[in-house]
């Protein structure tokens, strides 16, 4: 258990919002502590990149069998990110 001193102008904020949302203040300061903790550590690398692996086309120089192996790897990563989803 943590305690936190609040001076008088964050004391009433903190009661006026908690009320606004129905919600004891305790509860208020828990969500808010949660949400700012995940926007400052943010997501792992993993969750960042799921959305995006895989949907890069590479063409060019490039020899077909080394688009074959980008083409492998990317099916690799993402089975290898499904695996750990299901962890």
């Amino acid at each position: 258990m943590k305690s936190v001193r609040l001076d008088d102008n964050l004391q009433a904020k903190l009661e006026r919002a908690a009320r606004a949302l129905a919600m004891s203040q305790s509860e208020f300061l828990r969500d808010t502590l949660a949400r700012r903790c995940d926007e400052v550590l943010g997501d792992s690398l993993e969750q960042r990149l799921a959305p995006v692996v895989g949907i890069v086309n590479s063409s060019g120089d490039r020899a077909a069998h080394s688009r074959d192996r980008a083409a492998h790897s990317g099916s690799a990563f993402r089975a290898a990110l499904a695996r750990r989803r299901r962890r």
